[in-house]
């Protein structure tokens, strides 16, 4: 019987993991963020947290994945292929939360980036209220960044932020809570120019501004800006440029898309408006994956 000798590689793919919620839409969720792993150039990787009926007018219906289940989607992807960076969506439930603190500490994860999703762009509630405050406590502490948007962060807080004037207090505030960094999404205020504010302990915090794109097609915006930082992340940048880049990026794909039509509500962004082939990283010899 003949065998086939593969050849050794000393390359591999830049391995991103999203641990989200799936949007049978597509425009959200896991398959946006697979969407922009994809364009800019990475393996991208998944274990759901939960299953939405969704389209581009709201969320119809919720499913929980089970927290033993979603622990073995993590062991099968982290101990054979290995990850990069990790962008963390939505979690529904403490006990889901404490899987994926969990693994973050057991496997030592690195370049994670929480996007704290707790409404949609509909407006629909996706988070149990008592998951907020473990949300906090479980994960702040663990991840590169977190990346909420105002509805999320008033949440986060207990008060809302209405005002541009309010963006450093809020991100003080949830750097307070235990967050390494924090970029703070300021796209739901009014006005022609958007601001977000990335806070890191110890660091000169960036004003990034931006102008308004006039488009509906809006959905998918924070799991496409956080995946996007994930993926920069594991090409190497470190978080300001990888925050950059990733704003860069967004702000193309919603023009890309904003005169497309998909759905009678919330389009989705063009995503692979500028698609590249995957990127590859050379790896030291060795006899794991990792």
């Amino acid at each position: 019987m003949s065998t086939y000798a593969f050849p050794i590689s000393h390359h591999r793919y830049a391995r991103v993991l999203s641990i989200a919620g799936s949007d049978s839409g597509g425009g959200a969720g896991i398959q946006a963020d697979l969407k922009t792993f994809s364009a800019l150039g990475c393996y991208g990787m998944t274990a759901i947290t939960a299953l939405t009926a969704q389209n581009t007018l709201g969320v119809s219906g919720i499913h929980a994945v089970p927290p033993e289940f979603l622990k073995a989607q993590l062991q099968a992807v982290i101990e054979d292929i290995g990850v990069d960076a990790v962008k963390i969506g939505m979690l529904h439930s403490p006990e889901v939360v404490k899987v994926v603190a969990w693994a973050i500490r057991h496997y030592q994860l690195e370049n994670v980036v929480l996007d704290p999703v707790m409404v949609a762009t509909s407006g629909d509630r996706l988070i149990e209220q008592e998951t907020v405050q473990v949300l906090r406590q479980e994960l702040f502490p663990l991840v590169s960044v977190i990346t909420p948007n105002l509805d999320e962060a008033a949440l986060l807080l207990g008060r809302p932020i209405e005002h541009a004037d309010q963006l450093d207090q809020a991100a003080s505030d949830l750097l307070a809570m235990g967050a390494r960094a924090v970029l703070l999404k300021g796209g739901h205020l009014q006005g022609q120019a958007v601001v977000d504010v990335l806070a890191e302990a110890g660091q000169p915090w960036l004003h990034l501004r931006s102008e308004r794109i006039a488009s509906k097609n809006v959905h998918g915006t924070g799991c496409t800006l956080s995946s996007a930082i994930a993926s920069h992340l594991a090409l190497g940048l470190p978080l300001r440029q990888a925050v950059q880049q990733a704003r860069v990026y967004i702000l193309a794909a919603i023009a890309a898309g904003a005169a497309v039509e998909t759905g009678l509500g919330h389009g989705p962004l063009n995503h692979g408006f500028a698609p590249v082939p995957l990127h590859f990283i050379t790896k030291p010899p060795s006899t794991t994956s990792t």
